[in-house]
């Protein structure tokens, strides 16, 4: 322990990790009534969620769009007080920079999967539209308990399907390769609708049917971290804000984290920036770090390097590195499934324009198929998207365009002069803009989405399994059960349910001091 530290006032929770998330369940918690202290290593809070300006002109440097079909995300904003900004898209119509040429994005999809081959004819080929009407002719397909999303539609329509739709819309979503991510995670619907129906084609008319066209967060906002995830809205109507899909937030999305830890810190809860934890260990009759040791009511001692708390339960919601660490003594096999979690790096260039120096530009936005080998993944038209930015800077015309990909760090890495030189590149051919911006801001998210590779719930499970034996502990993020903004809300929330459930059984809630 450091010499220094100092013992604080015991809370009931600790959350550690400052995250959505973990101001997610901070709320929850202190709506219940509990003491709660929140730590966070960096020096603000919100993780992915960051607002910020360029030109003058108000913007979200980080997720930008919050899937409205889930509820999480909507009612902890309007718990907060943003009720009254939260914004559907002014336009929500996109494209599919493929072949040189932008193709208005297809309707009649689920994820990039489409139910007809009609409902991609423009922007496949002809022969892959017809390879698509193979699916109903070949034998249903094995799925076993998960299978990788892009084999699996590569199987039963062919690899153009992936290639020009499935691989850019999950690539919005997660910074991966669609040949790798787990359909059940990714897509859950249509992985339960595959499971029962012969074909792909009625798997997607199933989940059509059940009103889920874009059927988990995963699966249409995401993080909002990749440019133009959020015009990947399928076909199905949303529900609430003029049936909208998505929602943004008048002033940023990035202004929810202050909102909630605003909410926080009236509830009575304490919120501390710049205190990563530096350790964690079980307290009570043994004061061990051991899960089955401990014969009567334990609690947690939890060290940063200049104060020790304790606490009588802690909701851990920081990435998988950072958990691994934490857990190493006391949940070996929870360690090591973490540690096996891989990243993904990306970066958001940012560009102002005067307006009147812009062509007409489609829609709120492109994605871009990697097969094509452009740099960008996505740009999105975010003063034609979103209103509250066209009118905070009505000369201006702010866009952004998104780098990098699991396994591309390299690119993430370019000096920022370079990815603005690139992504200018890039717009100009899809677009013909050739006006230079008279502002940019690149902003790095450096490991900033989990990979969800086939497997990746089970891998979840056998991690909640390794807990499962240490009282008062409950574990919340991204790398669980979503990585778009209403799953790690709902994340945080069901953490802090966990808590507030055992408190009221087993009283690991109550705080205690020494």
């Amino acid at each position: 322990m450091n010499a220094n530290a100092q013992t604080t006032d015991a809370p009931d929770v600790v959350v550690i990790g400052g995250g959505i998330a973990g101001l997610a369940a901070a709320h929850r918690l202190v709506t219940a009534g509990k003491r709660v202290t929140l730590l966070e290593a960096g020096d603000r809070l919100g993780g992915k969620l960051m607002a910020g300006e360029i030109a003058g002109a108000p913007v979200d440097l980080g997720a930008e769009s919050l899937l409205a079909r889930r509820p999480e995300a909507i009612a902890l904003a309007e718990r907060v007080g943003l009720g009254d900004r939260l914004q559907a898209p002014a336009t929500t119509t996109a494209s599919v920079w493929s072949r040189g040429a932008l193709v208005p994005m297809p309707k009649g999809h689920v994820m990039g999967v489409p139910g007809d081959g009609r409902a991609v004819e423009g922007l496949l080929s002809a022969e892959a539209v017809a390879r698509i009407g193979l699916d109903r002719e070949l034998p249903p397909t094995e799925i076993g308990d998960d299978i990788a999303i892009g084999a699996y539609v590569a199987e039963r329509m062919g690899h153009e399907v992936v290639d020009r739709l499935v691989e850019p819309l999950l690539g919005g979503v997660y910074a991966g390769d669609a040949y790798r991510i787990s359909m059940r995670a990714a897509v859950p619907a249509l992985f339960r609708a595959a499971r029962e129906n012969a074909t792909l084609a009625e798997a997607v008319k199933a989940v059509q049917r059940a009103g889920a066209a874009t059927p988990s967060d995963a699966a249409g906002a995401g993080t909002g971290l990749g440019s133009g995830t959020s015009t990947a809205s399928g076909s199905a109507p949303g529900t609430g804000l003029g049936g909208s899909a998505f929602a943004g937030i008048r002033g940023g999305v990035g202004t929810l984290p202050g909102a909630v830890a605003d909410a926080v810190r009236a509830a009575g809860g304490t919120i501390l920036t710049r205190t990563p934890v530096t350790g964690l260990r079980r307290t009570g009759p043994t004061d061990s770090t051991s899960a089955t040791d401990s014969t009567g009511p334990t609690g947690w001692e939890i060290t940063t390097p200049d104060r020790v708390l304790t606490a009588g339960a802690v909701v851990l919601a920081t990435p998988a590195g950072p958990a691994a660490e934490l857990l190493a003594s006391l949940a070996p096999a929870a360690c090591a499934e973490l540690g096996s979690v891989e990243y993904a790096s990306m970066a958001l260039i940012t560009l102002a324009f005067r307006r009147a120096d812009l062509p007409a530009l489609p829609g709120s936005g492109f994605l871009v198929p990697p097969v094509d080998g452009h740099t960008i993944k996505a740009s999105t038209f975010a003063s034609q998207k979103w209103q509250w930015i066209a009118d905070g800077a009505p000369d201006l015309f702010v866009l952004r365009t998104s780098v990098g990909r699991h396994g591309e760090a390299e690119q993430v890495g370019r000096e920022d002069a370079d990815l603005v030189d690139v992504s200018l590149k890039d717009l100009g051919a899809a677009t013909g803009l050739a006006a230079r911006p008279v502002a940019s801001t690149v902003t790095r998210w450096i490991g900033g989405l989990p990979q969800y590779p086939v497997g990746h719930l089970a891998r979840v499970d056998r991690i909640r399994a390794a807990v499962a034996d240490l009282p008062g502990l409950a574990l919340a993020g991204a790398v669980y059960e979503g990585v778009g903004i209403p799953a790690c809300v709902a994340s945080g929330e069901r953490a802090a349910d966990e808590i507030i459930a055992t408190s009221k059984t087993g009283d690991p809630g109550a705080g205690h001091s020494r």
